[in-house]
């Protein structure tokens, strides 16, 4: 397969049949009316939930018409470009909020100090029980909610009209405000600023709808149930709710309607089949056999557009994964990485020419790269695009995927599911078991020339009897290979394409350091601590674990700033596929 000139990439994402919290809830009336009332009771929580991953933005992040931060006695106070400022309680990463969380925007002289009890005390009726439980990614309602009719929010003191959606002030950006999207709206946050409030709506409503909807079999009883099942790992998958624990547009399913997140969302436990549609051999580019494995989602968009796609049927049936646009067979047969037109979080998720390239070439690198590790990198086995004008299209694409292999007594799950099967272990040892496998395997691959991207969704943890044994990785999509490194441990670099070459020591362990160190380890040990761990002697295990590998990477992560996608000024940027970078404190650096 040469090479073929790809297209350009779609940065503006879909925005038809985009709902936010109000739509939503009058589809649902149509829908499913049984879920309207725990959707209303779901809806403070969720607006909490996105509002928390905002106000970080504004912690760490360089905004758009942001002029100064700085916190005081746990309260965050921004000062923005035209002379306002906006208060909030300072909500660290990772933690959880609860129903009632709110932020003020002010004009200088305009209204005195607002303490955290201030900014809540009007919105005390919100609070009724919602508070999402402990991990907050796979929480369940409690059933014991106050039903507040959207709308129907007393009035702040001192403020001005509010309307729906949340507190929205007819007085010129200024006011209180528990709805995320309301906020963006009322401080502008740039050109791009009203796009972005309409995903963060998005965000909030899909959120309450996978609140409102849970599984009704609990987590323990899946987890146990999956150990030796080839079908396990998608039922797992399916009990995530909570998607990204950092970005605003957490549940943002851009371009798909309220019928379609119930019907697609991994989060409402769907099982679908994939549509099959012929290409003809010339409108072909990949290495698999000319035929197109398409979401029904997307299939249904495709054939009136190409009526040369000649439908071969459907497969088996199938689970999406966390992804969503990933499946998983119900028989344990290899995954499908499809592509859909549909923003979620930062992208609009299609499969793109490189990646339909650079898959199965990257796979034989880091099968010999891992060859003596206890590390499993799943193979993509075979991959294809359709061809228009000569071009392979992104929204006409897929990969297949190697399936993960598990023991009779052995349970695989996402990593920042892993502390749901820990087996009531003490969590010291099982944390030290964890970084184990986790941390030295995937430095010294970065060491040999690949950094993996080895996030929540990406990095999956094989448990036997609950004690870590081994890591799986999956997706190359994001992957950075070095050229230098590679040849200095004698191995040729594959022909890759798009923008994963760089011999830049400081891009490769960003890429490893952000996803590995600064979400998965960051979050996991935020939840453990909250459970009564010490958080410095976690971080003192995953210390150890990178010392154990000798590397000179290592030298540099455990002292560095701790990298995080700035996921907030990303969407806000002209460009918002571009890495933008913020840092945290790295809690290694102080031992």
């Amino acid at each position: 397969m040469g090479r073929v000139p790809t297209p350009p990439t779609d940065s503006v994402p879909p925005t038809a049949h985009t709902a936010g919290p109000a739509q939503t809830r009058l589809e649902l009336r149509t829908l499913r009316p049984e879920l309207v009332q725990p959707y209303d009771a779901a809806l403070p929580a969720a607006k909490a939930a996105v509002l928390g991953r905002l106000l970080g933005a504004f912690d760490r992040e360089v905004l758009p018409g942001v002029t100064h931060r700085e916190r005081r006695a746990g309260m965050l106070h921004v000062t923005l470009g035209d002379g306002r400022t906006l208060t909030a309680p300072a909500v660290q990463p990772f933690s959880p909020t609860e129903p009632g969380l709110a932020a003020h925007v002010s004009r200088p002289g305009g209204g005195g100090t607002f303490t955290e009890p201030a900014l809540t005390a009007h919105l005390s009726q919100a609070s009724g029980g919602g508070t999402f439980t402990e991990p907050d990614l796979l929480s369940q309602p409690s059933g014991d909610r106050t039903f507040v009719e959207p709308g129907l929010v007393p009035q702040p003191s001192g403020g001005g009209t509010f309307t729906e959606p949340g507190l929205v002030p007819q007085g010129g950006g200024i006011g209180t405000f528990d709805d995320p999207a309301a906020l963006v709206r009322a401080i502008g946050l740039g050109p791009h600023g009203e796009r972005f409030a309409a995903e963060v709506d998005n965000s909030v409503a899909n959120l309450a709808l996978a609140h409102a909807d849970p599984h009704r079999e609990s987590a323990r009883s899946v987890l146990n149930r999956a150990a030796g099942d080839p079908d396990g790992l998608g039922r797992v998958e399916q009990l995530v709710l909570d998607g990204h624990p950092l970005h605003p547009c957490c549940r943002t399913r851009g371009g798909m309607t309220v019928a379609d997140v119930l019907a697609y969302g991994p989060e409402h436990r769907p099982v679908i089949r994939l549509r099959k549609l012929r290409v003809p051999a010339d409108r072909w580019y990949g290495d698999a056999a000319p035929v197109l494995y398409a979401h029904p989602w997307q299939a249904e968009r495709l054939r009136a557009r190409h009526p040369w796609l000649v439908d071969a049927g459907e497969t088996g049936p199938v689970r999406p994964l966390m992804s969503l646009r990933t499946v998983a067979p119900t028989d344990g047969g290899g995954h499908v990485k499809t592509a859909v037109d549909v923003q979620m979080t930062s992208a609009v998720r299609t499969v793109s020419p490189a990646a339909v390239h650079n898959g199965p070439r990257l796979s034989v690198l880091l099968e010999k790269l891992t060859a003596d590790l206890h590390l499993t990198v799943l193979r993509e086995t075979d991959a294809g695009a359709v061809l228009v004008d000569g071009r392979p299209q992104r929204h006409l694409a897929y990969l297949r995927r190697q399936a993960p292999r598990v023991g009779p007594t052995e349970t695989i799950v996402p990593a920042v599911a892993a502390l749901l099967n820990n087996g009531g272990a003490d969590p010291y040892r099982w944390w030290e078991s964890l970084v184990r496998v986790l941390v030295p395997p995937l430095v010294t691959v970065l060491d040999r020339g690949v950094a993996l991207e080895a996030h929540g969704q990406n990095t999956l943890v094989v448990l036997d009897g609950g004690r870590p044994v081994r890591i799986v990785y999956r997706d190359l999509g994001g992957v950075r290979v070095s050229t230098r490194r590679l040849l200095r441990h004698g191995v040729e670099a594959p022909p890759v394409e798009g923008d994963l070459p760089s011999d830049d020591p400081a891009v490769l362990r960003t890429k490893l350091a952000a996803a590995v160190l600064g979400t998965v380890c960051a979050e996991l040990i935020a939840a453990m601590t909250r459970q009564g761990a010490d958080a410095g002697r976690l971080w003192d295990s995953v210390a150890a674990a990178l010392d154990s590998t000798g590397t000179p990477d290592a030298v540099h992560l455990l002292k560095e700033p701790l990298p995080v996608k700035a996921t907030t000024a990303m969407r806000l940027a002209e460009d918002p596929l571009d890495d933008v970078w913020t840092f945290f404190d790295n809690p290694m650096a102080a031992a």
